[in-house]
């Protein structure tokens, strides 16, 4: 083989190689932004669940839910932490409202709350 065949080949060589290595990088961002993206929808999505009390001094609030599936927990009536003390000023006791939690410092905490349509 020649010199200008050998140079030749090695620069399709290198050229392949480019190219799998471009494809396998790709994919991979995909599949990371497919993960996030699952991560975002399940964030998002809401309960339904009814105000029992509220405890503005203890940033708490008690609420009958459905399923909250974000954490694998059934329908009940329990007490959680809002994110902020702020979201307790939305609503009062008997409001239908439309929430996520999620674990924040190990504690079930309320990160969304609006009053239901």
């Amino acid at each position: 083989m020649n010199a200008i065949s050998k140079l030749t080949l090695a620069i399709v060589i290198s050229a392949a190689s480019s190219v799998a290595f471009a494809q396998d990088s790709h994919a991979g961002h995909g599949a990371q932004g497919a993960q996030a993206g699952q991560d975002a929808a399940a964030a998002a999505e809401l309960t339904d669940g009814e105000v029992k009390k509220i405890d503005k001094d203890a940033g708490k609030i008690t609420l009958r839910h459905g399923e909250i599936k974000n954490l694998n927990m059934a329908a009940m009536t329990m007490v959680l932490r809002v994110k902020d003390a702020a979201m307790l000023d939305q609503v009062k006791v008997g409001d239908k409202v439309r929430f996520a939690a999620d674990r924040v410092n190990g504690a079930l905490t309320v990160v969304q709350l609006q009053k239901a349509q």
